[in-house]
């Protein structure tokens, strides 16, 4: 099995791709949202009496209401985009991708859906833990996050064999038949 663990560093430089990548994911899927509820906010408004203080506890509440949809809608995609590339037969998101890693079960093995979607949802508490759910890969024998060590998997670097070493292997497996 590959034991040559994604350190800190290298998770952390995928997320900012994948974060990248995520928001504009969402800006094609929330801003339309956003915008058709926020023309309803304006022309509801630009009528309302603001000195009524039920009138402002409404307008309080449907801010609120907005702020909780955008975020449950946010950590569905989030979720989803993770769990279904993590489990694809690349393994990996596209920013561990770019960086070479792929996410395993403890035998090195490929997840599951259900598997990758436990881990990204176990990164909910890695968030709320202030991060150090996420900056305990930099300090665990296996380099593994919070999320990682809950749901049983690894992220660790893809093993590259070139195309000569492959052919060396290839042959020599060939040599003992007869």
């Amino acid at each position: 099995m590959n034991t040559n663990y994604a350190g800190f560093w290298m998770r952390f430089v995928a997320i900012i791709i994948d974060g990248i990548i995520i928001g504009i994911i969402q800006t094609f899927v929330i801003v339309p949202i956003l915008a058709a509820v926020g023309i309803g906010f304006v022309s509801t408004t630009s009528t309302m009496d603001m000195s009524d203080p039920n009138n402002i506890a409404g307008m309080v509440g449907a801010i609120m209401a907005v702020a909780g949809t955008f975020w449950i809608l946010s950590m569905c995609i989030q979720v989803l985009y993770f769990s279904f590339m993590e489990s694809s037969k690349w393994q990996a998101t596209i920013g561990k991708m770019a960086l070479g890693l792929t996410v395993t079960d403890m035998n090195g093995l490929k997840l599951d859906f259900g598997k990758a979607f436990v881990r990204n949802i176990c990164k909910i508490i890695s968030n709320f833990t202030l991060l150090i759910g996420y900056i305990m890969a930099g300090f665990t024998d296996k380099k593994q996050a919070l999320h990682d060590i809950i749901a049983g998997t690894l992220v660790v670097k893809k093993s590259v064999i070139s195309p000569n070493e492959a052919d060396f292997a290839h042959q020599d497996s060939n040599s003992g038949r007869q």
